[in-house]
């Protein structure tokens, strides 16, 4: 069991210890998808759905979201973020909203669950603020596309 950094010789779950690892400046980006009809789609655009400020709220929803990581992640450290930002597309060829989050912080571990929370968070935000208009949304693609800093160095999905 000493390969499963979150698991203790007796086989306890544990919080990986961190304490030793130097502070670098740490980002993540992810993204994601949520599939709508394209009279959904349409009603975004046009302002006309039934919450409201549909873009708006998701994108906060995000954020907060990846402020609340830990508590919603088991075994997840609390970081201090220095940035989390969601930014949601409409894209008629899915039809739907394509959604990117990038979070920051400098500190001795990495952000990507933050990203991905931000993006889920946000996904599920846009599926509840419409689904009385569109019961058959579909949420999907949820991903890293790229993490830099820490021991493992830089990396991206285009690479």
């Amino acid at each position: 069991m000493s390969d499963l950094t979150h698991l203790g010789a007796d086989g306890r779950a544990r919080m990986v210890d961190v304490s030793d690892k130097p502070d670098t400046v740490r980002t993540a980006r992810a993204s994601g998808v949520l599939r709508c009809a394209p009279e959904t789609l349409e009603r975004v655009r046009s302002n006309t759905a039934p919450k409201g400020a549909v873009v708006s709220t998701a994108e906060l929803a995000g954020i907060m979201a990846a402020k609340r990581t830990a508590d919603l992640i088991p075994l997840c450290h609390p970081l201090a973020l220095t940035k989390a930002a969601v930014v949601i597309t409409d894209d008629g060829a899915l039809p739907g909203f394509r959604v990117e989050a990038e979070v920051r912080t400098t500190g001795p571990t990495g952000v990507e669950m933050e990203a991905l929370t931000a993006v889920s968070v946000a996904c599920l935000t846009l599926f509840d603020m419409l689904k009385a208009i569109d019961k058959g949304m579909e949420i999907g693609a949820i991903k890293v596309t790229a993490k830099s800093g820490g021991r493992s160095g830089d990396w991206s999905s285009a690479a």
